[in-house]
């Protein structure tokens, strides 16, 4: 596909956080942008500001004028709705439509690409990755599943665009996306199940991320945690390993203090001594490993990776604090899976030992709560108070008995509330808080701001 026999790109979903990044890219590099999203948010009015067009009903007569099928290109999320009127009418009517995905895959062949996958932990990396580089004075392009505070964008750039320069892409396992990719360097940071209404099961995806790993470039090269190093075996393709205790590249003389780390970056034939991070938690200091890892193989002197991995301020609703006070702090979180739940706690026990913990949990998916439920249930276990909302069902239909109950039970906290949305801010406001956290893919967000002013008032 030929991007430049299009003068406007019209996106289904517009304000999604990787859909948004490719329609900043397109406005920036002079096309003509329009969509559609359900909602309107921070980030759409940020897009409008920009100088997009977006309406939030779905209604083909809102579609604007210039938008036609022989000179727009339609880009869609498939969380787009089966019955789409919009979608519907643009398929009938002759639109070339292809998926995000499909859009970034045509994009990065035409620039040198570093692809992070895993099913945790490909947001920040890519967004440490993409600051290093940056701070380094490198011609690069970052598409981000997140808005990084140092930069309060998804889309991050510097230099002049040329074939010479880095692409940073986050490689979605989700719907096989990442397959579309053909990296000259790749990172691969976890593959705990996940997806399973897509790929059935476990072992299912794990083929994929080998095929993942089959399309990195002959030249190229593999950095990947020690856990899922398996999924290289058997490739040309130089690789490393990482993790925090063990692996080719390993974390040594740890100290952490209020949960932010220094360590020494130890390998076969050389250490990057006391790097200090800017964000917290022990999932952090392996996501800035593999940042690390990335920018020694591209030439970065180690002063300008201690100085960028010590300078970045982390990703929205990646461990973000809201409330940082003597009595209480306030932290929003994505986490979404068992596993990524239960790194979160794991670290604000670190962080905050001796302190009661409250989570508020916004369970994300039917299937993903039916598939992992034992897991759910254990993870927020690590916390002392647990206020448990409803399924939030993003592109899926509901599945008959699944619901937010099937987690309760198994919960084994002191205090568990199963509660709406209409009754979780007076629900919290019942307890007593030292450190609590909002957790969730969803629309949990939406809460953010209405307790972070009761947090306020209360405790301030």
């Amino acid at each position: 596909m030929n991007l430049k026999q299009y003068d406007s790109i019209y996106f289904l979903g517009i304000g999604g956080i990787g859909m948004s990044a490719l329609a900043r890219w397109f406005k920036h590099k002079g096309w003509r942008v329009a969509g559609y999203d359900r909602t309107a948010t921070p980030l759409t009015h940020e897009l409008i500001e920009e100088g997009m067009e977006i309406h939030f009903d779905d209604r083909v007569a809102l579609i604007p004028g210039y938008v036609s099928s022989e000179k727009t290109l339609v880009v869609y999320t498939p969380a787009i709705p089966k019955d789409h009127a919009e979608h519907a009418y643009l398929k009938a009517n002759g639109f070339t439509i292809v998926k995000r995905s499909e859009v970034l895959g045509i994009l990065t062949q035409n620039y040198r690409t570093i692809a992070v996958a895993g099913t945790h932990g490909k947001t920040t990396t890519s967004s440490l990755i993409a600051h290093v580089l940056k701070e380094a004075g490198t011609s690069m392009v970052a598409f981000l599943g997140g808005i990084t505070t140092n930069y309060e964008s998804n889309l991050v750039m510097h230099g002049e665009v040329t074939a010479h320069t880095w692409v940073v892409a986050e490689a979605d396992e989700f719907d096989r996306s990442f397959l579309r990719l053909f990296p000259e360097v790749a990172v691969i940071t976890s593959a705990d199940a996940d997806h399973l209404d897509i790929y059935g099961d476990h072992a299912a995806m794990i083929t994929s991320f080998k095929d993942f790993v089959g399309q990195i470039q002959t030249q190229g090269k593999l950095i990947i945690h020690e856990s899922v190093a398996a999924l290289g075996s058997g490739s040309a393709v130089a690789q490393e390993t990482y993790g925090k205790d063990r692996g080719q590249f390993f974390a040594s003389n740890i100290t952490a203090k209020g949960g932010f780390f220094e360590f020494d970056l130890t390998g076969p034939a050389w250490t990057i001594e006391k790097i200090q991070l800017g964000v917290p938690g022990f999932h952090n200091m392996e996501n800035a490993m593999a940042a690390a890892l990335v920018a020694k193989h591209l030439g970065i002197a180690d002063e300008t990776i201690k100085q960028a991995l010590h300078s970045f301020r982390g990703v929205k609703r990646r461990f973000e604090f809201v409330v940082k006070s003597p009595r209480v702090t306030y932290i929003d979180d994505y986490a979404h899976h068992p596993a990524e739940i239960e790194a979160f706690l794991k670290s604000l026990r670190s962080m905050y030992a001796g302190r009661k913990i409250t989570v508020v949990f916004q369970p994300h998916l039917f299937t993903r709560t039916r598939d992992f439920a034992d897991g759910f249930s254990k993870s927020l276990s690590l916390a002392d108070q647990v206020l448990l909302m409803d399924i939030y069902p993003a592109r899926e239909e509901p599945i008959p008995g699944v619901t937010s109950d099937m987690l309760f039970p198994a919960i084994t906290s002191p205090v568990k509330i199963r509660c709406g949305k209409k009754d979780v801010l007076h629900r919290l406001e019942d307890l007593e808080l030292e450190v609590v956290a909002t957790v969730g893919a969803g629309d949990i967000d939406t809460f953010v701001n209405p307790i972070k002013e009761m947090v306020i008032k209360r405790y301030v």
